[in-house]
């Protein structure tokens, strides 16, 4: 099964998507001492002085995940893929490409591929694409720059033109109608406790959004919802994608940056200027537009 990054990232603030917002005064009641600490204290992955050096940085980018990043035809191919290039160029350098699994949580993934390394065999990259950001799960992390805010992914849906003509559904039809998502993800939880459950057997579970998205082309279900880019990504002719509100659901939207280690912080603010020139010449815009996904900036 595919990760659902934002389900990861809810579930680890303590509810599946059901949550408050971030708190306004950063890292508030959390003392340092109940963080998470670095548990080791040698030097893990490399500086920007020795990646400029080199001539190449990587990037850590999850596998199979259109149309942010896969691979086709031997290349990485993607959103995050071609942001990734556009932060190498800014600093000078060859972009590399680790396309990567999911694990069970946001912080397993971090701990693999930012700031330790998989238990064997296992080594950082100099940059992690596609880490959500949120102010309070931030502040659990001293080893990691949460940092490079170049998006914000919302929850959407996708429906059928000729079965919805006037408006796009909103939630509370799927007691009614059959609809589909990624199994496990926000999207699922929160339509399956719509009205305590009378929706469950309208809810058809597939392994990814895109899977659901070619559901939804061949006619074995009226709509799906998940996140808007993965939606656009597997729109067909006759088929259209609307954001409604989501009553119920506190949160719809989240912020797309990346993770630097914490021990590279010089790097860390290099990639981000590097993604704000994107942001503010149009650079990363024409990226999602190329891959026909509406963007929508992050809050930075």
């Amino acid at each position: 099964m595919h990760h659902t990054l934002a389900t990861m990232l809810m579930l680890a603030l303590g509810g599946a998507g059901l949550i408050p917002g971030p708190a306004y005064a950063a890292c508030e009641g959390v003392p340092p001492e109940q963080r998470l600490q670095n548990t080791a204290p040698q030097d893990i992955g490399r500086s920007l002085d020795r990646i400029q050096e080199d001539g190449w940085i990587e990037f850590a980018l999850y596998e199979d995940f259109r149309p942010w990043s896969w691979e086709e035809a031997g290349k990485a191919r993607g959103i995050d893929v071609e942001i990734a290039r556009l932060i190498a160029e800014s600093l000078g350098v060859e972009p590399r490409f680790r396309l990567v699994q999911s694990g069970e949580t946001l912080d397993a993934d971090l701990l693999n591929y930012v700031y330790k390394g998989a238990t064997v065999g296992g080594h950082v990259s100099n940059v992690m694409m596609h880490v959500p950001y949120d102010v309070d799960y931030a502040c659990r992390f001293d080893q990691v720059v949460f940092t490079g805010q170049y998006a914000t992914e919302r929850l959407a849906i996708a429906y059928d033109l000729a079965t919805y003509p006037e408006k796009g559904p909103t939630a509370p039809v799927f007691r009614y109608d059959p609809v589909g998502v990624e199994n496990d993800s926000i999207s699922d939880f929160f339509l399956t406790s719509v009205a305590h459950g009378a929706t469950a057997d309208k809810v058809h579970r597939y392994k990814t959004t895109l899977a659901a998205m070619e559901a939804l082309s061949g006619g074995e279900i009226n709509a799906v919802m998940g996140p808007r880019a993965e939606l656009d990504a597997g729109l067909a002719e006759g088929k259209a994608v609307h954001e409604p509100a989501f009553l119920g659901l506190a949160r719809s939207k989240w912020t797309l940056g990346v993770g630097i280690s914490f021990q590279h912080r010089p790097l860390a603010y290099a990639v981000d200027d590097a993604i704000a020139a994107g942001l503010e010449d149009g650079r990363i815009a024409a990226i999602f537009a190329e891959y026909g996904v509406t963007f929508q900036p992050p809050v930075r």
